[in-house]
Formats: structure tokens, C-alpha cells, sequence
């Protein structure tokens, strides 16, 4: 009962530390939602579809990190309680351009820029737009679209279409899922559709824009290898797909630090966010380059 009791407080306490903090900023149209915590050298936090801040902290990667940083995280445009538009023209490029508009908004020139699953493509795409804007970037479970083919538009479409139609794609999560993990039965599709198309925070169609708007972060081998930000990439040793693609970054990237978390899947609390190796990963690679010569 006593653990009960404090797990409920613990509860309370972050949900009213989110509330209390709750900002928004207007990025060319679109009504963003951030949050601050901590004080120091900035850190910016990206999240992965259908993700939201509400995902980063209860990781734990938030708090662990604005114990000594200042914190920065936003629902991107599309999710948590950001604005939704459903035209993909208002993504794509727009979602990374929300970044540097943010540091603007904030008077901040340069951050360490932490993206996870679609937040890692998005900081890659970035990262060949505004590299003078990056103290750091880290890069978890994936590694930006320099890979794209005629296939990937087709796969895209795809699972758009299921995810306006289901509320999510199962083809998404068949293409992304564990090494060896079994494909869902019709009845658990079923079950997590009802969940999504219940879910008032999650507009499918808003996500789907999103989907379609990937075309507008391909970035070239040549732009890749051409970084000069230092980068850490980070994934799970059973989350396949964006494991190959951030060993494919290493070979164009030489520089590239990486980390593959024994064990670790995508998501849920098995995926690489929710390990403590995670977070340490990025303390450790921030505290090394921090005592660095700026190149």
C-alpha cells in the first residue's frame, strides 16, 4: 500500500510539474507545446511518431538530464498538444525548421539535440541545414533517410493509409519490430485500433500527413558525410532495422561514437529510451565533447 501510495505521488508530482510548465510558440502557423526543466548548457529532446513529452519523461530521460542541463522538449507539430495540421506540406522540412524556431524563440544560438525514431531523422535532416546550431546532436534508434527508394514512398503510403483507416499501422509495426518478434494476430490489430481511434490526443490523420511528408527528410550520402557535428548514435541490439541503418552512418561517418544497447528494443519498456545505458550514453558522450576544442 505504502508503494502504491508513493508511486501515485510521484505521479501527481510529475504531471504537475508538466502543467506548470507548459508553454507554446507560434512556428510559421503552427502552435508548438514545450517544456523547460533544469538550468545549464541547453539539451533539446525530439521524439519519435506518435510520441509526445509525456513519453520523455516518464523514460525517465528528462529528468535524469535536467539534473544537471536545461532540459527543452516539444510535441512535435502533429502530436501531443501541438497544433495538427493534416496537409503533409506542413511537415517534412517544416518539423526540423520547429527546432531552430524554437532555439529563436528562446534566444539560445547553439543546444545539444537529442532525437529518438523519427526524432533522430529529423535532427539528421537538420543536421545538413543548420550544423551551426548544434552543440552535439545524438541520434537513437535511427539515422536519417539517405537510403530512400522508389520502395520507401510505396511502404510510406501504406501505412498511412492503415493509419487513417486503424488509428495505427500494423505494417509499421511488423517493419519495425524486435528481432524475432512474432506478427500480431488479427484480434491484437483489432484491440490496438480500438485503443488508437479511442485515444483523444492522437488525431490519425494529423500522423498520416506526417507519414507522407518523410520524402521531405531525405538527406544525400554526400550531405551525411559531410557533418562535422560531433554525433553519437545510439540503438537497441534487437531493434533491427534502425541498427543496420545507424551502422550504415557509421561507415559514411567514420567519426560517428556508437552505442548498441544489449538487448533493447524500439519501444515500450524494453525499448532503448526506458535502459539507463540510454540517458548515460548521452551524459557521457555530452561531458566528453563539452571538455573538447570546439572545431
Amino acid at each position: 500500500m505504502k508503494k502504491i501510495s508513493l508511486l501515485i505521488l510521484w505521479v501527481v508530482l510529475v504531471q504537475a510539474a508538466v502543467v506548470a510548465q507548459d508553454k507554446f510558440f507560434d512556428s510559421n502557423g503552427v502552435r508548438i507545446h514545450y517544456i523547460e526543466q533544469g538550468t545549464g548548457v541547453p539539451i533539446v529532446l525530439v521524439h519519435g511518431v506518435n510520441g509526445s513529452i509525456q513519453g520523455l519523461i516518464t523514460s525517465g530521460v528528462m529528468p535524469n538530464l535536467a539534473k544537471d542541463y536545461r532540459v527543452i522538449a516539444m510535441d512535435n507539430r502533429g502530436h501531443g498538444i501541438s497544433g495538427k495540421p493534416h496537409d503533409p506540406k506542413q511537415y517534412g522540412i517544416e518539423m526540423a525548421l520547429d527546432i531552430m524556431r524554437l532555439l529563436d524563440h528562446l534566444g539560445i544560438s547553439k543546444a545539444h539535440i537529442v532525437g529518438y525514431s523519427l526524432g533522430a531523422q529529423i535532427t539528421s535532416k537538420l543536421l545538413t541545414m543548420h550544423p551551426e546550431r548544434f552543440l552535439t546532436a545524438t541520434l537513437g534508434g535511427g539515422a536519417g533517410f539517405f537510403r530512400w527508394t522508389a520502395g520507401d514512398v510505396d511502404v510510406r503510403e501504406k501505412e498511412a493509409a492503415e493509419t487513417e483507416l486503424l488509428g495505427y499501422s500494423p505494417s509499421q509495426g511488423i517493419r519495425m519490430a524486435a528481432t524475432n518478434a512474432p506478427k500480431p494476430t488479427e484480434e491484437e490489430i483489432k484491440t490496438r485500433s480500438v485503443a488508437a481511434l479511442a485515444n483523444p490526443n492522437q488525431d490519425r490523420f494529423a500522423i498520416a500527413a506526417v507519414m507522407r511528408s518523410y520524402r521531405e527528410l531525405v538527406i544525400s550520402p554526400a550531405q551525411v558525410a559531410a557533418v562535422k557535428v560531433p554525433t553519437l548514435g545510439i540503438a537497441g541490439s534487437e531493434d533491427p532495422l534502425p541498427l543496420g541503418q545507424i551502422q550504415d552512418l557509421k561507415k559514411l561517418r567514420p567519426d560517428l561514437k556508437l552505442v548498441i544497447i544489449d538487448g533493447a528494443i524500439h519501444s515500450g519498456i524494453q525499448g532503448a529510451p526506458s535502459r539507463p545505458e540510454y540517458v548515460a550514453a548521452i551524459r557521457e558522450f555530452i561531458a566528453f565533447q563539452s571538455k573538447t576544442p570546439l572545431r
